[in-house]
């Protein structure tokens, strides 16, 4: 899989051990997942193209490399996905910000869109999809399809923890994009829960049941 990253950094290790603690509250854990993402995205947002600019020094006037094309577009799949997206803007503060809602059949466990708002053109845009766990793999796999549905090409995907089911379908479902993940899990359990997992992420950040 060569266009998947599974993290080692001992900072997201650590990070990640804190958020799998039940007793880790809502506002704490709210804080790690931001700080998660602008960990992971610090790696995952190398490959900016950049290009040179002129700018006028205190000294001097100086050709220097600024990040160059469309706006970034950073794309949640609600409601989980939002908790990472402070933590991209942090590092990149003009980038857009789309949305894909998608609810999973309790019974299937197979997702369904309800809402997807693009930036446009989000053909020429970098686009960072992201979401706290990548369980199944449907909502991923369904997700990336939508955007590329609307015309997106330059998509990376971002998942704090994953099961290997959900790497394998989505890898093996857009082998064009580039994932990250920042820690591997052991399987997914007969309700498609991820194991050792975090417990219900959404509900972690948003402090419901």
């Amino acid at each position: 899989m060569d266009n998947v990253t599974v993290f080692t950094h001992p900072l997201i290790q650590h990070k990640i051990s804190i958020l799998r603690d039940k007793k880790t509250g809502t506002n704490e854990f709210r804080a790690l997942i931001e700080e998660i993402a602008m960990l992971m995205g610090f790696e995952a947002l190398r490959d900016l193209p950049l290009q040179d600019v002129e700018v006028e020094t205190p000294i001097e006037t100086c050709m220097t490399p600024m990040i160059a094309g469309k706006k970034m577009a950073v794309v949640p799949i609600l409601r989980a996905g939002l908790g990472m997206v402070n933590g991209i803007l942090a590092l990149v503060p003009s980038a857009k910000v789309g949305h894909i809602g998608l609810y999973r059949d309790e019974v299937t466990h197979e997702p369904h869109e309800y809402y997807c708002k693009l930036p446009s053109p989000i053909e020429q845009r970098t686009i960072v999809v992201t979401d706290p766990m990548l369980a199944t793999g449907g909502s991923a796999v369904a997700a990336v399809d939508f955007i590329k549905q609307y015309g997106g090409k330059n998509i990376k995907f971002m998942a704090i923890i994953a099961a290997p089911e959900g790497l394998k379908r989505l890898h093996e479902a857009h082998p064009d994009i580039q994932i990250y993940v920042g820690h591997l899990d052991r399987e997914l359990n007969e309700n498609a829960y991820i194991c050792p997992g975090l417990g219900d992420a959404g509900d972690r950040i948003f402090g419901t049941k």
